[in-house]
């Protein structure tokens, strides 16, 4: 493995991508590489493995319409190739972490009474956020780590992609029906090709110098 062109490749394609203003709405991410961005989604980390959240494929052009009324009218909606509505979880009880934990033994081979310890843990944990009323809160970051692992993998295979926070959730909601499903909007993000026409295509990425971002605790 050449950990020299790795590292390349990586850097290069974070240094290509940037929020795309304005899709080719003619062209359109072949299959076989959307499935593969759907996995970098189902493959994201998250704390315990808990995944909690969902994610919203928004292929109806009348829906991507009616979204975009309630997202500042950006064009980024329809204009994109595909579009994904990242929804939390708004609450987590133990019979969610349950029905984890019987996928966690049935994929592992683990009895799931050899699970009861890891459960308490879990339980525990979730109780005190849902106590504190942050529940909602730690699901939203753990979404937002998915978008992450979503926005990298779109670079390295060289597809577009805009984060897009302005958008009215509640609405966004109400059009998905994700509050009857437990779940609630956070970020959505366009994904396809850059538009010869988006001028913002080639502004210079500007980033903080290491030494005003880090600090090193030796």
């Amino acid at each position: 493995m050449n950990t020299d062109l790795i590292r390349q490749e990586l850097s290069n394609a974070l240094a290509w991508r940037y929020a795309t203003k304005r899709f080719d709405s003619t062209r359109k991410i072949p299959e076989a590489d959307w499935l593969a961005l759907e996995n970098a989604l189902r493959m994201s980390a998250s704390s315990f493995g808990l995944q909690p959240w969902r994610f919203i494929v928004v292929k109806n052009a009348r829906v991507r319409a009616n979204l975009r009324e309630h997202a500042w009218n950006q064009p980024q909606l329809v204009e994109a190739s595909h579009l994904v509505v990242l929804a939390a979880r708004t609450s987590i009880d133990s019979q969610y972490v349950d029905e984890y934990l019987k996928l966690l033994s049935a994929e592992r081979g683990v009895p799931i009474a050899d699970l009861a310890s890891y459960r308490g843990m879990i339980v525990g944990f979730v109780e005190h956020l849902t106590s504190a009323g942050e529940i909602e809160a730690w699901t939203t970051r753990q979404t937002y780590i998915a978008l992450g692992s979503l926005l990298t993998a779109a670079a390295l295979m060289k597809i577009d992609a805009c984060p897009l926070e302005g958008i009215d959730p509640q609405q966004f909601d109400a059009i998905l029906g994700l509050a009857q499903q437990g779940y609630a909007a956070k970020v959505a993000c366009a994904l396809g090709y850059r538009s010869a026409d988006d001028l913002t295509a080639n502004n210079k990425k500007v980033r903080y110098q290491r030494n005003t971002i880090f600090s090193d605790v030796e």
